[in-house]
């Protein structure tokens, strides 16, 4: 095939060189004859090709991939089946503001409307999920197209674009000197945006007078690797902080302003409440948990996420480092007048949290058998190192894990974020073992999770990934079946969730995997360091109590 030094080149040699030019330097990818020359590009680009079993996977494993690097990700996926098959990986990096690029292959321009092999409208299905999608109409523009996707992926907050190349357009060949490509960073501006001044110092006037400060440290905090920065600002101006999604072990566990189960009881009695990027969805009950006589402040690098759903005090639209260092340097010379004052409030809040996790010891020290759940998450949670990256895929087992499993580093805790998708674990484990093969990664599955990817457990022995795999089998969607119970009766609680008893070990085994079954508690941290000492990916089987329900499955407000 041609390259850069003769006078032609095709669309998916351009396509790799624009790959190039934004430091992707891996694809994942499930084969088909549309995409076929991207590959050949990639090959002479030096761009690694991750082959997996199914295009979700694919998809899942670039939005991991953009977590863990700060890197966008990139999966290339064939027409029709192959696009529609990502869809939903691109929908939940598209909820999880990751930045990844879908490209999808078309039938040829020629063959436009006529009923080509695996034709779909793949752009009218793909622009309500994405920040951007478009189809490459010429040869001459697949590589300033593929950089003008990844500039769109950061408009704002982070999230996936979409671009189709029909297969004409991605095989032919134009003359070198025909084709823009773009030249490694200098096509997209700095996305850092440090927020307005005069906003900046209000917040650093309100949290060096508020008695009764918190500080919810979201996702963007490591989006924007903002780490450094919001553990200044917490310790300078000594304020208890809370942790969720990819903010999770911005603080490490033990730090005296490290806080998780008390959250609700300060957010109920603070006086001045700091949101950093996290939207008021969901998870933050639309902001009706926050105690109305607060002063709300919400930094959000998207402008429509500020006061959306919830009436604030003060937002500011920036980067979460640039925004927090800024307000700790505003507050420079006056810390001392409001800092020294909260230590009322923070041993307050540490007696709360005592409380709760008093309420819960003796389950997290069950003996009993089937599993307690709460006793598998506290083994999981001991087991971890400062290296290992812990992923979350499930429903009711990781709503146990998201109470109990305090991540040591930041950028160590991985879940599939407000989509709450089913099946990311497996993508995660390739990306986050690939990304980073000096850290050790930490899987825990729902036996239902692990069901809809799992077969790429074959893609992860064929690359060599090893890593610690947990299946918490209970034979059931248990979140769903708690809330049948709670809606329809016990009588009607095991309709259409109920799995079979899967021995999930023996399926690590078959496919060369490291396996055990565990149904002893005092046996589960046995088998994580076999498991941890094979090299191998591994998979153990850990039966749990199919009637105990995590405490977020039980306060869900569908079922009520």
């Amino acid at each position: 095939m041609p390259d850069d030094t003769q006078d032609v080149i095709s669309g998916g040699h351009l396509v790799a060189k624009a790959l190039k030019a934004e430091g992707v330097d891996r694809i994942y990818t499930l084969c088909g004859g549309h995409i076929i020359d991207i590959y050949d590009g990639c090959v002479d680009e030096g761009i690694e090709v991750v082959d997996v079993r199914h295009e979700q996977v694919a998809a899942h494993a670039a939005d991991g991939y953009a977590r863990v690097t700060g890197k966008p990700g990139c999966a290339v996926v064939t027409a029709g089946p192959g696009t529609t098959d990502a869809v939903t990986g691109v929908a939940n990096a598209f909820r999880a503001e990751s930045p990844m690029l879908l490209i999808g292959g078309q039938g040829a321009h020629t063959q436009h409307k006529m009923g080509s092999l695996q034709d779909l409208p793949h752009v009218d299905m793909m622009t309500p999920i994405t920040k951007f999608a478009a189809t490459v109409p010429d040869t001459a523009r697949a590589a300033d197209m593929v950089s003008m996707a990844f500039r769109e992926c950061y408009h704002g907050a982070p999230g996936p674009s979409f671009l189709e190349i029909p297969r004409d357009v991605l095989d032919a060949r134009v003359a070198v000197d025909k084709a823009r490509v773009p030249k490694a960073g200098a096509y997209r501006a700095s996305t850092r945006s440090g927020g307005d001044p005069e906003s900046v110092e209000h917040l650093a006037d309100l949290l060096v007078h508020a008695e009764k400060p918190a500080i919810l440290l979201g996702s963007q905090v490591w989006t924007t690797r903002a780490t450094e920065t919001a553990v200044e600002l917490v310790r300078t101006l000594n304020v208890p902080a809370y942790m969720n999604g990819a903010g999770r072990g911005t603080l490490p566990p033990g730090d005296p302003h490290h806080f998780q189960l008390s959250r609700r009881y300060a957010f109920s009695n603070a006086d001045v409440i700091v949101i950093v990027g996290t939207p008021f969805d969901f998870r933050m009950g639309y902001g009706k948990r926050l105690s109305p006589d607060a002063t709300v402040v919400q930094i959000d690098l998207d402008y429509r996420t500020v006061g959306k759903n919830r009436d604030i005090d003060l937002g500011i639209v920036g980067d979460a480092g640039l925004v927090l260092k800024s307000v700790t340097e505003a507050a420079s010379g006056r810390v001392n007048g409001g800092a020294s004052k909260r230590k009322e409030w923070l041993d307050e809040l540490r007696a709360a949290e005592q409380s709760a996790l008093d309420k819960r010891l003796p389950q997290l020290r069950s003996d009993a058998s089937p599993i307690h759940p709460y006793r598998l998450v506290s083994e999981i949670n001991d087991f971890l190192t400062e290296d290992s990256v812990y992923i979350g895929d499930g429903g009711d087992i990781v709503t146990f894990s998201g109470q109990v499993v305090q991540p040591k580093s930041p950028g160590h805790w991985m879940d599939p974020g407000p989509l709450g998708t089913l099946g990311v674990g497996v993508p995660f484990v390739l990306a986050a073992k690939q990304a980073r093969p000096d850290k050790e990664v930490v899987a825990l599955f729902g036996d239902g999770a692990f069901s809809l990817t799992g077969w790429d457990f074959e893609t992860l022995v064929r690359y060599d990934l090893p890593f610690i795999g947990v299946v918490g089998n209970n034979s059931s969607m248990n979140q769903i079946r708690y809330g049948q119970a709670a809606k329809y009766g016990k009588e009607r609680e095991r309709v259409g969730n109920t799995l079979g008893d899967v021995p999930y070990d023996q399926f690590a085994r078959m496919l060369g995997g490291h396996g055990e079954e565990v149904r002893d508690p005092a046996d589960i941290g046995p088998a994580l360091r076999r498991a941890r000492e094979s090299g191998k990916p591994s998979l153990v089987n850990v039966w749990v109590d199919p009637d105990a329900y995590a405490p977020g499955t039980m306060n869900q407000t569908m079922y009520k």
